[in-house]
């Protein structure tokens, strides 16, 4: 794998300066990656999924890049909402988090999203917090209000709104539930520490030297980023509703307290129904659960990677509809060639299980871009199945290695976990009932045409592509893949 950190020429589009900047890690061939997770308070929806997957196909580029990379997610596991909704169903806040972090872990799953290498909590790290708390009193930059309150003082940051390119005097006060609480210095300075109510279970609160509470929101990031990467990371990442004030608040709080923080930050853009952005608040969310009965998780996962990270995603129907079309003349190409020619044909090319060609390569440098990408996977689809068509055996297993190769790296391989599974069994036999029953029909066809009975030849076209089989007549004889249904 080392051997690709020669050709690595990966740019990012790095949202602290509104450019795509050339990619060079801290330390030469390790990557560190920091990318918020969910707040556990409810069901996962698309708009959670998007940025779970944008930041799997990052990690999956590095990796096959041949950089050793430690992500960390992060879960939210103690927050006013998580607290409300759990108080409203009657149940312990705790039970309510976890109940909705394992809902979180299987749609990941379910969507080949790869796990973490560490995915801390927000309450496994209160020793972490109530250090990096201190820290920042100590350093001039946060003062104690209220018996249990601590708030991070803005004007003591001369940088604060530099992430988002914001001036003090334009931003909205802080997001901390109580940004007109009396004992602030002023309403953009954001709670580190919050004093625990007298409505609240006396479980959801810790003892510290300021008065018994629970972290705020932003800073329980900014600990973890520092305990699991490090003073200073290369990337942090997450959707681009969380620029402020939450990534704001963490760039401020962490530099403030003498730590160089993320290098690059990268946000994905945010997903649409009807041109309006997912959220709970406006009660348009596709929930995930329901999500994966309407369609194949392979296929959401597509929809979720053939977009470019940072163009919004519209989602609709016919995205779906659409995907799964794609989606199957990728799998159903994947699937024909390796029944005939082995699952492993042509990757003794390149070593690597595949030689990746040079268009998707600089596809994937270019920022990301994965609808250039799956292009390029679907023209070399197209070829491979011109190959398999006229049984030029060598050129459909060149072009299944490199099909599974970029797959591989998108998530995407029908052959590997989690797909492999779906792809195996019943289906493999129907793509092989069905190759037989097409080639069949050609073959009459064929004979139709021989025997100029044009009549009948259109007729077998007509039903192969009223079923969705796409037949084109070629030298070496008629080839067929999958199309759409009409």
């Amino acid at each position: 794998m080392a051997a690709n950190l020669g050709r690595m020429s990966l740019s990012l589009h790095d949202s602290a300066n509104g450019s795509v900047r050339l990619f060079e890690p801290l330390v030469p061939g390790q990557v560190g990656i920091y990318q918020c997770g969910a707040t556990v308070q409810g069901p996962p929806h698309i708009g959670h999924l998007r940025p779970a997957v944008v930041f799997d196909v990052l990690r999956r580029w590095l990796e096959h890049s041949g950089y050793t990379v430690r992500f960390i997610r992060n879960v939210t596991d103690i927050d006013d909402k998580i607290l409300t909704k759990a108080a409203a169903a009657g149940e312990p806040w705790w039970a309510w988090a976890q109940h909705w972090e394992r809902a979180f872990t299987a749609a990941y799953n379910a969507l080949g999203v790869r796990p973490p290498t560490y995915e801390p909590r927000a309450t496994g790290v209160i020793p972490d917090i109530l250090a990096f708390i201190q820290r920042l009193i100590d350093r001039g930059h946060a003062y104690q209000g209220a018996v249990g309150n601590v708030y991070f003082d803005v004007l003591s940051y001369p940088e604060y709104g530099s992430l988002t390119h914001q001036r003090l005097v334009d931003l909205q006060p802080a997001a901390d539930g109580e940004p007109e609480a009396p004992d602030k210095h002023n309403p953009y300075d954001f709670a580190l520490w919050k004093a625990v109510k007298p409505d609240e279970p006396a479980d959801a609160a810790w003892d510290a030297p300021w008065g018994r509470g629970r972290p705020g929101w932003h800073i329980e990031c900014s600990a973890m980023a520092l305990r699991f990467l490090g003073e200073t990371f290369d990337i942090h990442g997450g959707g681009l509703d969380l620029r402020f004030p939450h990534h704001e608040n963490e760039q401020a709080q962490s530099r403030a307290a003498g730590y160089g923080f993320a290098r690059y930050w990268v946000h994905n853009a945010f997903v649409t129904q009807a041109g309006v952005k997912m959220s709970k608040s406006l009660g348009n969310t596709l929930e995930a659960a329901v999500l994966l009965e309407q369609a194949p998780p392979a296929v959401l996962r597509y929809v979720l990677t053939a977009a470019h990270y940072r163009s919004t995603l519209e989602f609709s129907d016919s995205t779906l509809t659409e995907a799964a079309a794609a989606w199957e003349r990728i799998a159903g190409f994947v699937r024909r060639a390796a029944e005939r020619l082995g699952a492993n044909a042509g990757a003794e090319q390149s070593g690597q299980g595949g030689a990746l060609p040079p268009e998707f390569v600089a596809a994937m440098d270019d920022d990301l871009s994965t609808a250039a990408a799956l292009a390029c996977v679907h023209e070399t689809v197209r070829r491979g199945n011109s190959a398999l068509a006229d049984y030029q055996d060598q050129d459909a297993g060149a072009a299944l290695a490199a099909v599974r190769a970029m797959l591989g790296v998108l998530g995407l391989d029908p052959l590997a976990e989690p797909w492999r599974t779906e792809s195996s069994g019943t289906s493999a036999q129907s793509d092989a009932a069905l190759s037989q029953l097409v080639e069949d029909q050609l073959a009459l066809r064929a004979q139709a045409r021989a025997n100029r009975d044009f009549a009948t030849a259109d007729a077998i076209r007509d039903r192969l592509t009223a079923a969705g089989i796409q037949v084109e007549d070629s030298p070496g004889g008629a080839r067929w893949e999958l199309g759409s249904a009409s």
